[in-house]
């Protein structure tokens, strides 16, 4: 932060009209007068100055299929890449890319919302490790988590490395539950559904609105 205040103010001394009679030692006084307003600044205005690339902006508009899919450059990222790459391999390597957007959606749809934890591993692994409890029921299946398909953990890494980066949720419409056909939970007869993309039905829950 330190840095970027100095840099500001010689941005801003530079942009001063050139006098030849300014001596050293009042401009030494004008940088400090520069850098003891901007520091009362509160960082967050800084990087409200800041406007972030997309994901739209960096990967072109999302199409949904494969050969926008395959011309993506190939996925990294720490322990929330890892963590949502390996939820959509598990849960929806075998759907369409639409179909893995729109279960990724779910995932940053719960870290966004109040009633689950605010970070994707967080989301991911709620409950893991507690009889009937789980999230997502590759975590508590009893099965080792193996990623045997490498080419498809690869794609699905794409999927995880644009939500992350911000890709716009158009799928699902909020949804933060999801099911596939071959099951009927109990919830599913309470929220409402939002989407049925491939083998996969979404839900969103109901907010309750306080009374007084």
């Amino acid at each position: 932060m330190h840095r970027f205040v100095v840099a500001l103010c010689v941005l801003m001394l530079a942009a001063l009209p050139v006098r030849a009679e300014l001596s050293s030692e009042a401009a030494a006084r004008l940088l400090q007068q520069e850098q003891g307003g901007l520091r009362g600044v509160r960082a967050a205005h800084f990087n409200g100055l800041l406007v972030p690339v997309s994901a739209r902006a960096r990967t072109g508009k999302i199409t949904f299929d494969q050969r926008w899919l395959a011309a993506q450059p190939a996925a990294k990222g720490g322990k929330e890449w890892q963590c949502l790459a390996e939820a959509l391999y598990f849960e929806a390597r075998g759907e369409t890319v639409k179909g893995q957007f729109a279960v990724a959606e779910v995932i940053m749809n719960r870290v966004d919302s109040p009633r689950f934890p605010n970070s994707v591993c967080g989301v991911v692994h709620q409950g893991t490790g507690r009889r009937h409890a789980c999230q997502f029921s590759y975590t508590c299946d009893g099965k080792p988590d193996v990623i045997a398909e490498r080419d498809a953990f690869q794609r699905v890494g794409k999927v995880a490395r644009a939500m992350l980066s911000g890709a716009p949720r158009e799928l699902t419409d909020g949804a933060t539950h999801y099911h596939t056909t071959a099951v009927r939970p109990k919830w599913s007869r309470v929220f409402a559904q939002t989407a049925s993309i491939g083998v996969h039905r979404f839900y969103r829950q109901f907010t309750r609105v306080s009374s007084n």
